[in-house]
This record gives C-alpha cells, structure tokens and sequence, in this order.
C-alpha cells in the first residue's frame, strides 16, 4: 500500500510535466481587430487552450506579437516595413485631375498652346487657361505648307507682303512670350503631324488653342483631334476672334440670320465680354525633351521671293505695315487719340467727315486678321478713349449716328465683322451645305 501511495504523486507529476512540454513550444498568440490581420492569423483550433480567452475591450488597438520560446520577444518598431497602419492602406491614394480646370488638384504636367489667327499674349483666353492649369506650357505656331505655293488658280496661297507681315507677328509674339518667362517654339509642318511627335517629346496631356471659321482650318482642327485622341491627349479649343462670344448669341448658329440686317437686330443690345488681362509671368517650357525653339523661315524656305521694292511703274513700293501685337497696340491707341480730338459731325463748322479721307479706316484690319489684336480689346481702347459710352446698344438701327466721332461707326465694322465669320463658320462644317437659294450667304461666305 506503501509503494502504491508513493507511486501516485509520481504518476502525477509526470502527468503535469508532460502537460509543461505540451504547452511549452506553443507560441504566444498575436490578436487584433483589425479585419485584414484576422486573414494572416492561424484559426485557433476549438483543442487549443486559447480558444476561450476573451481580450478586454481596451486592448482592441494593440497588435500583439508572434513570439518563440527560444527568442525574445520584441514589439514591431514604428519603422519597420509591416504594420498594422500599413496592411489597412496598402498604397497611399494620391489625388486623380480632375477634368474641370478650376478643381485644386486639376494641374496638368505639361500643355501645348497652339498658336493660329491669336498671335497675342493679350486676351489669350488658350494661354491664359494653359498657364494656369498647367504645371509647364510648350507654345508653339507651325507654317503649315499647304497654306504656301500656288492654289489650283495659279494665284499664291500666301503672297510676300502677307507672309513678311506673319513673320513679323510670329517674331514679335516669341519676344512677348521671352519677357514673360517662356518661349515659341516655331516648325515649318502638318499640324496633324507635328503637334503628336510634340506632345510626345515633352510628355504633353492637353493642347490648348483657338477655333477658326474657314472650311480648312475646321478640317485642321478635325484632324489634330483625330491624331491626338489616338495619342490620348485632349484637345480643348476657345472662341476669341469676334467682339461678340459665340456662346453669348441668342440663337444657335444654325438658326443665325441670312443677312446683316437680321444679325444686327438679334444681336441689338448684347453686352460684350470683359477683356482677358495679360499674364504677367508665364509657365516655363517643359524640362522633358529638351525642344529646340527653332528658327522663324525665310521667305525663301517658305517658296516665295521677297517683295519687290519698286512696283512695275518704275515707283517705290511703300510697305511699311510692320506685323505684330506691339505694334498693333500703339496704332490702336495712336487711333484712339484722334478719333477724340477730331470735332463731332453735324456742326455748322464742320463740314468734313471724320470718316472720310485718310482717316475715313482705322487701317488696323491687317492686325486683326493675324490675331495681333483682339476686337475686344479694341472696344476697350475706344471706351476708354471716348467721352461717352461706345456700344453696339446706343446705335441707331440704320447704322449711323449724327453725334459722334466716328468710333461708332467702327464698332458698325466690327459687327460686320462678326457677321462675317459666324456666318463662314455656320457653313464651314462638311455636314453643311450652301442653299443655292440664299443669295445673301453666298456672297457673305465668299466675302468672309
């Protein structure tokens, strides 16, 4: 009895210490709440000794550890490169551009300003809006050939005077754009060809540029957005060549008057658009593809010969017409000036017209035409000028005023001007045709 009595405690501890060596190599269990360490974590087992611990509410932010017996055991340090922070967002989420501009985080990395009929850094509504929705801007103007050599007439497509007056401009908007902390990047090439290998180059994600009203410079536009959706990048266009905004017109351009009277009377009254300031400064050229800002071609490299000085009479040819906005400024402010020191019409002293002789045009067409100046900008000069209020609204219906000092009839121009164009671009588009039966926009399309 003895020996069975002292044989049980033995049989005992030995049972216990068995029990110590099971439990022994078992590591110490890492619990925590969150959702995406459950899925690293073994499932307990319903043998195991630790399926009916319970963990107070207080320890649901700590992440315990894995730890052995024979090392010990250590918290995850704040720099280690596992945590629970970590595995909740496994990649930080970085702010998309949006497409509206005007969003905080809509900056794009680089656009390309295209330069056409706008070669001003005035009232530039496209560098304007590149500039400041970009982190880089590439302003660049092509020659585009087929705008040179001999149409199917036989007559120039561009004649000397008109290309010398263009490269003046080109040159004179490189310079603006230099004082403003930027450049011009001048090629002699397709639109639809060069402005891809360019957005290429610089890693470009939009172009920026302004629409024109011609049958081919609309086919332009359609195939420059053909190749850059192929190249993923965006086209945005703006509307800055007329004094009235195409988007301020009471009536669709499908449904714009036939004649000039029509347009006149459904335009009567409409306010126009507030100029665009110049920018100061003006975001850098990309550091990506290191483009060369190219030179200006000659007239030669452009396929025509200089202009002549001495016209077939055997006299001096007189072409002083200078292109370029700088110039276009002072001639419109020059304008101004004289226009306000001329007496009124309709005095019994006065019998010379202010519009008549040497003074009877402005003779700023030719910078209106290259976009060197904007007639809004213009209407601007002439308010500030005048010494009552200049607008469309105050007109007569006829046209004329007995009161004035020939600025209203030069706001009468720039109407007709207008009417010009809208009608060209209602008629520009393939999927419109001209009425044989509308003799009034047969021959404003061809005037336009």
């Amino acid at each position: 009895m003895a020996s069975s009595s002292s044989s049980a405690p033995s049989m005992e501890d030995q049972k216990q210490e068995e029990e110590h060596q099971v439990l022994a190599p078992l590591p110490m269990a890492s619990i925590s709440l969150s959702p995406l360490l459950t899925l690293f974590s073994p499932k307990p087992s319903s043998l195991s000794p630790f399926s009916s611990i319970k963990l107070p509410s207080q320890l649901s932010s700590v992440a315990l550890h894995l730890s052995s017996p024979s090392r010990p055991s250590k918290p995850l340090s704040s720099s280690s490169s596992i945590s629970h922070t970590t595995l909740r967002s496994p990649l930080p989420i970085l702010p998309r551009r949006s497409s509206d501009p005007s969003h905080p985080v809509a900056a794009r990395r680089c656009s390309i300003v295209w330069f056409r009929c706008d070669l001003r850094v005035h009232d530039n509504d496209a560098l304007t809006s590149a500039s400041n929705d970009s982190l880089s801007i590439l302003p660049v103007y092509l020659f585009d050939p087929r705008d040179y050599g001999k149409s199917t007439s036989g007559f120039d497509r561009t004649g000397p005077y008109r290309a010398a007056f263009l490269r003046d401009s080109v040159a004179d908007l490189r310079r603006s754009l230099q004082s403003r902390g930027s450049d011009l990047v001048v090629r002699v090439g397709r639109p639809e060809t060069v402005l891809p290998e360019l957005a290429r180059a610089v890693g470009a994600d939009a172009v920026y540029a302004h629409r024109e009203v011609s049958r081919d410079e609309v086919r332009a536009e359609e195939k420059v957005e053909k190749a850059m959706q192929d190249e993923g990048v965006e086209v945005k266009y703006f509307w800055g060549s007329t004094l009235y905004h195409h988007d301020d017109l009471p009536f669709e351009l499908d449904q714009m008057p036939l004649n000039f009277g029509g347009f006149k009377e459904r335009v009567h009254g409409l306010s126009v658009r507030k100029t665009i300031e110049a920018l100061d400064q003006i975001k850098g050229l990309p550091a990506r593809g290191d483009v060369e800002p190219g030179e200006i071609p000659s007239l030669t490299e452009l396929g025509l010969n200089p202009p002549p000085v001495v016209a077939q009479d055997g006299k001096p040819v007189n072409a002083t017409l200078v292109g370029g906005e700088t110039e276009a400024l002072q001639k419109l402010k020059k304008f101004a000036a004289e226009c306000r020191a001329q007496p009124k019409k309709g005095g019994a002293d006065t019998t010379q017209d202010s519009v008549y002789g040497a003074n009877f045009s402005c003779k700023i067409s030719p910078w209106l035409a290259m976009g060197c100046l904007s007639p809004r900008s213009m209407f601007d000069e002439l308010k500030k000028s005048a010494s009552r209020t200049i607008s469309m609204a105050s007109m007569p219906k006829n046209g004329t005023d007995t009161d004035d000092t020939g600025m209203n009839w030069l706001m009468f121009e720039l109407l007709w001007r207008d009417f010009f164009r809208f009608i060209t671009k209602k008629y520009s588009s393939n999927k419109r045709k001209l009425e044989p039966s509308s003799p009034d926009t047969a021959c404003t399309g061809a005037l336009a």
